[in-house]
């Protein structure tokens, strides 16, 4: 998650230029637009579209002519849905503590419902949020610090006999059921910020590493969550071995683990401990930024430990996102994710929050081989909570006002709309360059056969976009700034 305080200041150039220039929320009314067809109309492109003055915001436009394509210009944005990429997995954020707390006791059963319909549904004005990140244990979005086996300072339970999820089953499971009843294509991927604190150096789940002795016990606690989880309805896809493991935060859980030691309990535990049971589930290192890609690089070096990995998880508070590029590049044969980045109050502004998590959250990681995107709480409070210790200004996808129950659809509401409406799970990543200076980009073909194109318009005038796509093209107009899905029959 986002560390605001000391790490903040810690972050690279870039990032840090942006959040503190304004990459802010837009608050309100619901989003714009008509219900999704399944299929653009025959000879037609449909448009959606986000302002950077917030006038419009995931709003529906006119229908654009789709025609015979005339001599190629060098300006000419092409997609070749032939050349295909990544198979998309979805997109979505983070069922925390705190956000299933809100969803199932601030809200009324009805309103919880409704609000999944909007969120995890299809229908109507439906976001289908299909890939959803889950803390295994407390994160700093809990309302307190625990692991699902505690126990007293100087006692161990190295059998996990004391296991239970009981902290999880008061809010996160039943919220997960509830999302899941809605989309059943809905992914999940699991995270713990910690070992419980007698696996640690520390004895605590504040601060410390992960004891060699107790390599084979915190497996075996993956082990007993996965089967839980499925047990309940709610299969896990994929884990990573540790939240952030390049950091030791001073008031929530959280350990240190770094690329030797997770080589060694991915390689030699983690893996053959997953590889063992009937349900596959597939591990992915680092789930941290992009400054260190030598991390998981050094992970991937070790033989052993690199068999055991499925792909490699990023966040966004450090460094740059041509690092998910450069890792994929020397490691073509794993898979590549976008897992967490927040907004949050130091970034108020709208337009530029909304162009910068287009590009850097969707479109590059998209570009860098990314088989989804997950942003960071669902859901907060209107005091940035509920959370204990770590951010105290954060902003979830959407949030929730304890004293009124009123729902604000925040930036990254739309963020997230521009693609997990359009952009199913199974769609391909598909080619797209060219296009005129300042135009970033990304396409992709759903198993349907419908196109989708997502272009943010990054400079500070209009920009007039000719898009060619085998024997078909049209043309559209970007405003500066705007950011537009564009879907086709292919």
């Amino acid at each position: 998650m986002i560390r605001i305080r000391p790490a903040l200041r810690a972050l690279a150039a870039p990032l840090l230029a942006c959040l503190l220039a304004g990459c802010g929320s837009g608050s309100g009314s619901r989003a714009g637009g008509e219900t999704v067809p399944p299929a653009p109309t025959a000879g037609a492109v449909a448009v959606w579209a986000s302002s950077s003055d917030a006038t419009r915001k995931l709003s529906r436009q006119a229908d654009l002519a789709l025609g015979e394509a005339a001599a190629p210009a060098s300006t000419d944005l092409v997609v070749d849905p032939a050349r295909q990429d990544q198979e998309i997995v979805g997109y979505g954020a983070a069922m925390t503590d705190a956000s299933a707390q809100l969803f199932q006791t601030t809200l009324n059963r009805a309103q919880r419902d409704e609000l999944f319909a909007e969120l995890f549904g299809r229908q109507g004005q439906g976001l289908g949020l299909s890939f959803v990140r889950v803390p295994i244990g407390a994160s700093d979005f809990s309302t307190r610090h625990y692991s699902l086996d505690d126990m007293p300072r100087g006692q161990s339970d190295p059998a996990l006999a004391k296991f239970s999820m009981a902290g999880a089953e008061a809010a996160q499971l039943p919220a997960l059921r509830a999302a899941r009843a809605v989309n059943p294509e809905l992914t999940l991927m699991a995270s713990p910020w910690s070992a419980p604190g007698w696996m640690k150096d520390t004895d605590s789940l504040i601060k410390g590493r992960l004891k060699p002795e107790h390599y084979g016990a915190f497996a075996a606690y993956f082990v007993r969550y996965l089967d839980v989880m499925a047990a309940g309805g709610l299969p896990v896809r994929y884990v990573t071995a540790q939240n952030e493991p390049d950091f030791e935060p001073e008031n929530y859980p959280g350990m240190r683990l770094n690329a030797p030691e997770r080589a060694r309990f991915i390689g030699a535990h983690l893996g053959p401990a997953l590889a063992a049971r009937s349900q596959p589930v597939g591990i992915l290192d680092w789930d941290h930024n992009w400054d260190k890609p030598n991390e998981p690089l050094t992970v991937l070096a070790d033989p052993v430990a690199a068999r055991q990995v499925t792909g490699i998880a990023w966040h966004c508070y450090a460094g740059d996102v041509q690092a998910m590029g450069q890792v994929r590049q020397a490691h073509p044969d794993k898979e590549v994710f976008f897992t967490e980045c927040s907004g949050g109050g130091w970034a108020p502004e709208w337009g530029k929050t909304l162009g910068w998590m287009i590009d850097n959250l969707v479109i590059a990681p998209s570009r860098a081989g990314s088989r989804g995107s997950i942003l960071w709480n669902l859901a907060l409070d209107q005091n940035s909570g509920p959370h204990l210790g770590g951010c105290g200004n954060c902003r979830g996808v959407v949030t929730i006002d304890t004293v009124t129950r009123s729902v604000t659809r925040n930036v990254e509401y739309y963020v997230l709309g521009h693609v997990s409406r359009f952009v199913r799970p199974g769609a391909r990543a598909i080619t797209s360059q060219g296009g005129p200076a300042g135009m970033t980009h990304a396409a992709f073909r759903n198993r349907d056969g419908s196109l989708v194109l997502l272009v943010h318009n990054a400079g500070t005038a209009e920009a007039r976009l000719k898009v060619r796509s085998g024997s078909k093209t049209f043309a559209v107009t970007a405003p500066a700034g705007e950011v537009m899905t564009l879907v086709w029959s292919g």
